[in-house]
């Protein structure tokens, strides 16, 4: 096998791949405690976060390469690709308001099923929605197809940029991708976006690759998709499921199974957990991600909703904490594809990423 690990060249601007894609991927609602809200993922997320490391200067906008549907279906299955990119039109064909995002109102859950054998869905993408989706907080709407599949060529551009040897690239990601599984949707995310990654990098010839969750919640289409992979380590740092989103996964006791047993590592955090616990947790899971000796560029699932004031997070980390972090895992000498999550103060997404990446590249913006 020919290693794809490369060496860093730090003289370059850090590529930042995005797209506008994402901007008709808007006017989004989720039903919460039986309540209509609007969705706090929205356009301005990226934007704020774009703007502020181009005012950098240390960053180089690129716009993504189109990679085709292959590396989608590498990781979920081709039905959920067709129900994404088709739904809105089947409603709209069927004469659904079309100022009114799509939510499901059934789902088809495990206890419906039983022992019946359930041989067929109904045939408007639009009505099958509760069959793959497993929240009322994931809308589609007319730009939500596109939006999807322009999140996925930026996570593959980023790979792209890294493996022709960037030390780190950041893919601008939206929507977020880390609860999306292979026939699931959910929180906001359509395709996995960091496992769409890290299969590439497989496919192109690593043994094993290492994803690093450090978004607030548990990326549980994640941890599904390589949950019985021994070639793909998921360490995810995320607030206490116990009483968090998603709610059902991410225990400290969730280690994989079969040749992925010990390969997934959850680490929980309690409400209120400051920068200094924060960091201390972060370096058990670089501790893994050393002892994991991947063969390829780290790829990083980035949520900034750990922050204090993040309307759905309960940690307490500050804009300083997002450097130190940084830095800790620049300490693992490896190259980096970052690729964008959650973080829902928008006010402060852009601190949050500029002392995040600067310190990542060791950037005098950081």
């Amino acid at each position: 096998m020919v290693a794809i690990l490369v060496q860093p060249m730090p003289t370059e601007p850090t590529p930042l791949i995005a797209s506008d894609d994402h901007l008709a991927h808007d006017g989004l609602i989720e039903v919460v405690a039986g309540r209509e809200v609007p969705c706090y993922e929205s356009p301005q997320r990226a934007t704020a976060i774009r703007d502020a490391l181009l005012g950098t200067g240390d960053y180089a906008l690129d716009a993504p390469r189109d990679h085709g549907p292959d590396p989608i279906t590498a990781v979920h299955e081709l039905e959920l690709l067709d129900l994404i990119e088709h739904a809105w039109t089947d409603a709209m064909a069927a004469g659904r308001d079309p100022d009114r995002p799509l939510l499901p109102d059934t789902f088809l859950l495990h206890g419906y099923a039983g022992s019946m054998a359930l041989t067929q869905l109904p045939a408007r993408r639009h009505d099958r929605l509760g069959a793959y989706c497993f929240d009322t907080g994931t809308p589609i709407v007319a730009g939500t197809a596109t939006a999807a599949r322009a999140a996925v060529d930026i996570a593959l551009t980023a790979a792209d940029r890294v493996l022709a040897g960037a030390p780190l690239a950041y893919g601008l990601c939206r929507p977020p991708g880390h609860h999306a599984g292979r026939t699931l949707i959910g929180g906001y995310c359509y395709f996995n976006n960091a496992a769409i990654v890290a299969q590439s990098l497989v496919d192109r010839g690593a043994q094993r690759v290492a994803i690093l969750d450090v978004d607030f919640h548990h990326g549980n289409g994640t941890q599904q998709l390589f949950w019985e992979r021994g070639d793909v380590l998921y360490v995810s740092l995320h607030g206490d499921p116990a009483g968090i989103y998603p709610y059902y996964s991410g225990f400290a006791t969730e280690r994989g199974a079969g040749p992925g047993e010990g390969v997934t590592r959850n680490l929980p955090l309690a409400p209120g957990t400051d920068g200094d616990g924060y960091l201390a947790a972060l370096a058990e899971g670089l501790d893994a991600v050393r002892a994991f000796d991947p063969d390829a560029p780290l790829v990083i699932s980035l949520g900034f909703d750990t922050y204090h004031a993040d309307p759905i997070g309960n940690l307490a980390l500050q804009t300083d904490d997002y450097g130190r972090m940084g830095s800790a895992i620049a300490g693992l000498g490896t190259s980096v594809i970052a690729l964008q999550e959650g973080g829902y103060a928008v006010e402060a997404l852009g601190a949050n990423a500029v002392a995040f990446l600067g310190a990542l590249a060791g950037s005098s913006s950081s």
